[in-house]
């Protein structure tokens, strides 16, 4: 399982960023698929998650009506569009499957937003 992400970087509160998460080695197509975040000083998030279709998708309250997670399953990505980003969104990202008992992590995209 691979996983990599890419997409963070440094901007102004009220921007936005889109995120990209590049899987390969697994059936990405039947694969539910989330994000997570860890911020500094804390522990690691949920920030969305999105069936293997992109029929159902769930957000923390912290980002719901801002966010959009996404999935191209022919292209074996998944997305997270940020919009309105606040200070407290500055954290390291990163997107997340579960393969029979373990969680699979890529190595994370920095996302920083200043005020």
């Amino acid at each position: 399982v691979q996983l990599v992400e890419s997409g963070g970087g440094l901007v102004q509160a009220g921007a936005s960023l889109r995120l990209s998460c590049a899987a390969s080695g697994f059936t990405f197509s039947i694969s539910p698929m989330s994000w997570y975040r860890q911020g500094p000083g804390n522990q690691r998030e949920l920030v969305a998650t999105v069936s293997n279709n992109g029929g159902t998708t769930y957000y923390a309250d912290s980002v719901k009506g801002r966010c959009t997670i996404s999935r191209d399953n022919a292209k074996s990505m998944m997305y997270l569009q940020m919009n309105s980003l606040k200070p407290e969104d500055t954290a390291v990202y990163y997107c997340s499957v579960r393969r029979g008992f373990r969680d699979y992590w890529g190595q994370g995209t920095q996302v920083t937003v200043s005020s």
